[in-house]
């Protein structure tokens, strides 16, 4: 997993709450049993219309959004299904922060597994990044896991709260994989004792 320090990019606004996982990737596109591919059906039933062609309207359809790498969304995002494919979808699609006033927990702790930091803003200054990013042609944010700040540069600044521990796994590049690895000579010597037993 990519380590987590410091993002800066740019913001797409997804002015919607309640966002869930069939919507994020639907069920018809989880037969993969890699992590990667899941990006290019990335909200599909919203960005393309029943004839394969873009729906002009929808955010990640606008130009001035591709590219973005930071998406800002409404309450209870990522609800519905466990799916892991969810946050799969997000991070294939180009995404590394997803901020939003609240997450369905399983999704949250999906992203940061996943090396995608999900960050919890009040609605007044999520309402804030998606007026700015919705008038502004090149609005970025730098999201900042050290100091667990969120900033523009334009005079907005924000801190969030994680657990110390997601956030240590998150800035070491560690997933569960990881995680188990760093024990390894430990394992490997449990192994060797049991294995003359």
């Amino acid at each position: 997993m990519k380590p987590f320090r410091a993002h800066t990019g740019r913001v797409a606004p997804l002015d919607r709450a309640n966002v869930d996982t069939d919507q994020i990737i639907p069920k018809q596109f989880l037969k993969r049993i890699e992590r990667t591919g899941f990006g290019e059906f990335l909200f599909y039933d919203w960005r393309f219309k029943a004839d394969g062609k873009l729906v002009g309207t929808f955010v990640l359809n606008e130009p001035r959004y591709r590219g973005a790498s930071i998406l800002a969304a409404g309450r209870n995002f990522g609800c519905g299904s466990s799916r892991e494919h969810a946050p799969w979808a997000l991070s294939d699609y180009g995404f590394r922060v997803i901020i939003a006033p609240s997450f369905a927990d399983i999704f949250a702790n999906n992203c940061m597994k996943n090396g995608l930091l999900p960050v919890t803003l009040t609605e007044d200054d999520v309402a804030t990044i998606i007026e700015q990013a919705s008038s502004s042609e090149t609005y970025e944010l730098t999201v900042d896991l050290e100091s667990r700040t969120v900033t523009d540069g334009r005079g907005f600044s924000a801190t969030f709260a994680i657990d110390d521990f997601q956030r240590h796994c998150l800035m070491s590049g560690l997933d569960d994989i990881g995680l188990t690895l760093l024990h390894e000579s430990d394992i490997t010597l449990y192994e060797l004792q049991h294995r003359l037993a």
